[in-house]
C-alpha cells in the first residue's frame, strides 16, 4: 500500500483530462463548424485552406468585377442605341429633303431638325458616363498599331501609302540652290527617314536621319548646283523603317480572373458626331439637305454613320456576351474550389459528435 500516491486515482485524473479536453475541441468544432480553427489542429491544412480561400474570394469578386463591366457596356449600349434611332430619324428626313415636292424653305425646316440632331448626337457622346466615367467621348479607346515600308521619291512625284502620305516641291533659286521638303502625314511616335546622295552630285553632305513626330513633319535639305551639268536628274530615296505603337492604357481594364494579369480590355470608340462623318469640325454640320442633290449625298453620309454605330453595337455585345460567359466559368471555378477548401476545414458531424 501507498500512502502518498494512488496510482489508479492519478491514471483515472488523466484519462479524465485528456477526455475533457478532446471533448472540449469537439464541442468548439461543433459549434465553430469548423474542423480547424487553429493552426495546431492541421497546419497544413490550415496552409492549404487559406489559400484557396484567397482563390475564392478572388473569383467571387472577379464576378462582380464582370458584372458591373456589363452594366458600364449596357450604359454605353442604350446610348447608342438612342444614337441609333436620331441617325434613322435624320436619314428619314434626308430622304424627304430629296424629294423635289419640297420648296427652299420646305427643305430649310428639314435642315434645322437635322442640325438640332447632330447636336444632340454631342451631347450623348459628351455626357454619357457610367460611374462619373465618360464612354462615348473617345477618351476609352485602346489603340495597338504596327506599320512598316519604304518610300521612294525621284526628281517632283508624291506618293502615298498605307503609312505615309508624302509629297515634295523643288525650287531653283537664284544663288543656284535646290531646296527639296517632305511633308508627312504619318502619325508614329519616332520615325527615321535616310536620303541618298543624288545621281551625278559629289562631295556633298547630307543629313541621314529625322525623327518626326505627330502630323505635318517637315524634311528639308539644301545642296548647292553650281556644278551640276544639264541633264542629270536627283534621286532621293526616303526609307521609313519599322515603327510600332500600342497604347491600351486608355481602354477599360476589367479584372476578371482572382490573380494577377487576368483582365480584359474593353476600347469604345469615339461616337461624336465629327467621327460619325455628320459634323464637320466643331460647328459646322456636315449633312446638308438644302437641295436634292445634297440630300441625296447626305443619306449616304448618314448610312456610313449608321455602319459605324452598328459595328460599335455589335463589338459592346460581343464583349458582354463574352463577360456573361466569364461570370459562369468563375462561378464553377469558385463552387468547386469552395468544396475541396470545405474537405479541408468544415467539420464532419457525424465524427465529431
Amino acid at each position: 500500500m501507498r500512502i502518498n500516491h494512488n496510482i489508479a486515482a492519478l491514471n483515472t485524473y488523466r484519462q479524465l483530462t485528456i477526455g475533457q479536453s478532446a471533448a472540449a475541441k469537439n464541442m468548439e468544432k461543433l459549434s465553430s463548424g469548423l474542423r480547424i480553427n487553429r493552426a495546431g489542429d492541421d497546419a497544413a491544412g490550415l496552409a492549404i485552406s487559406e489559400k484557396m480561400r484567397g482563390q475564392i474570394r478572388g473569383l467571387e469578386q472577379a464576378s462582380r468585377n464582370a458584372q458591373d463591366s456589363i452594366s458600364l457596356i449596357q450604359t454605353a449600349e442604350g446610348a447608342l442605341n438612342e444614337t441609333h434611332s436620331i441617325l434613322q430619324r435624320m436619314r428619314e428626313l434626308a430622304v424627304q429633303a430629296a424629294n423635289d415636292t419640297n420648296t427652299a424653305t420646305d427643305r430649310n425646316e428639314i435642315q434645322k431638325e437635322i442640325n438640332q440632331l447632330v447636336d444632340e448626337i454631342d451631347r450623348i457622346a459628351n455626357t454619357t458616363e457610367f460611374n462619373t466615367q465618360k464612354l462615348l467621348d473617345g477618351s476609352k479607346v485602346g489603340l495597338s498599331a504596327a506599320v512598316n515600308g519604304t518610300v521612294t521619291l525621284q526628281n517632283n512625284s508624291s506618293i502615298s501609302g498605307l503609312t505615309a502620305n508624302v509629297s515634295d516641291a523643288t525650287l531653283l533659286n537664284k544663288t543656284g540652290t535646290i531646296t527639296i521638303t517632305r511633308t508627312t502625314n504619318a502619325n508614329n511616335d519616332a520615325t527615321d527617314f535616310q536620303i541618298s546622295d543624288p545621281l551625278g552630285l559629289g562631295g556633298i553632305s547630307l543629313s541621314d536621319t529625322q525623327t518626326l513626330t505627330g502630323f505635318g513633319d517637315n524634311i528639308s535639305f539644301s545642296q548647292d548646283l553650281l556644278n551640276m551639268r544639264v541633264g542629270e536628274s536627283i534621286t532621293i530615296s526616303v526609307t521609313k523603317y519599322e515603327a510600332a505603337q500600342t497604347d491600351t492604357s486608355k481602354a477599360i481594364s476589367t479584372q476578371i480572373g482572382a490573380n494577377s494579369g487576368q483582365t480584359m480590355s474593353i476600347g469604345i470608340n469615339s461616337m461624336k458626331a465629327v467621327d460619325l462623318g455628320v459634323r464637320n469640325g466643331t460647328t459646322l454640320a456636315a449633312i446638308d439637305v438644302t437641295t436634292a442633290g445634297k440630300a441625296n449625298a447626305a443619306i449616304t453620309q448618314i448610312n456610313n454613320a449608321i455602319e459605324k454605330v452598328s459595328a460599335e453595337r455589335a463589338k459592346l455585345g460581343a464583349f458582354q456576351n463574352r463577360l456573361e460567359h466569364t461570370i459562369n466559368n468563375l462561378g464553377t471555378s469558385a463552387e468547386n474550389l469552395t468544396a475541396a477548401e470545405s474537405r479541408i476545414r468544415d467539420v464532419d458531424y457525424a465524427l465529431a459528435a
